[in-house]
């Protein structure tokens, strides 16, 4: 992947993973755009990044994943890149009584918004040079984790979205790329949750240089090992995760 002249977006982009992957490309020569629920937190990462482009969306309604795509294409008709990077993680025991709305946002966000925004940006992307679909998973969609058991779930969903996607695109201009992050110091789940993860600066430059040597999918640390682990060695990745969770 080529890392400038591009004009990407990148969905979730106010924070973590998905600032620090904007602020990359717009220093390589890059046109971002990100969105994110929080006007104020789209402003703070405007301060950050110095023209970068903002725009408020809740990607847990399907309404407004169209709105986005009218909106950016009708902005930014040189739009070349869809970085699904939006994410929700909350932990939760699956016998605890909950309103549906909590859990059914969670699956919206990690895995309906990423699947429906690529359906709606292919026919512009067929358009473009160059042109990509970025899909942020994690370590987790290989080992499930018991403390958050949707997040995981989503994640593994996602990542055989993804793996399928681009066999269906595999004779077009789109490529399709996967970042599978291990547990990177970030607020995903709430403040605090992730200082033991790695820092969000180490891993963005490691995966940026992946993706630019043109790798398809790139993981970091312990998402590395998990994603090219066998069986086994997953199945006792995921007992000693849990256990040490539990």
């Amino acid at each position: 992947m080529n890392l400038t002249g591009n004009t990407i977006l990148i969905t979730g982009g106010a924070s973590g993973i998905g600032l620090a992957l904007a602020q990359r490309f717009v220093q390589a020569g890059s046109t971002v755009i990100v969105c994110g629920r929080r006007a104020d937190k789209l402003r703070e990462a405007q301060q950050q990044v110095p023209g970068l482009q903002v725009r408020t969306c809740d990607l847990a309604s399907p309404a407004e994943r169209v709105a986005l795509r009218d909106w950016a294409v009708g902005q930014f008709p040189q739009l070349n890149v869809l970085i699904n990077n939006a994410g929700v993680q909350r932990r939760l025991q699956v016998a605890d009584p909950e309103d549906w709305a909590a859990r059914q946002q969670e699956i919206a966000i990690n895995f309906e918004a990423p699947v429906q925004l690529a359906e709606l940006f292919i026919p512009h992307l067929r358009q473009q040079p160059a042109a990509a679909i970025v899909n942020v998973t994690s370590g987790l969609a290989f080992t499930p984790p018991a403390f958050a058991p949707i997040y995981g779930a989503t994640k593994a969903a996602l990542h055989s979205f993804t793996v399928a996607l681009r066999h269906q695109l595999r004779n077009t201009r789109i490529e399709v790329l996967e970042i599978v992050p291990p547990a990177v110091n970030t607020d995903l789940g709430g403040a605090g949750l992730h200082n033991f993860g790695v820092p969000v600066a180490e891993f963005a430059d490691a995966v940026l240089a992946r993706l630019a040597a043109g790798e398809l999918e790139v993981g970091f640390g312990t998402s590395e090992e998990r994603r090219l682990a066998s069986r086994s060695e997953l199945d006792a990745a995921t007992e000693a995760m849990n256990a040490r969770f539990s």
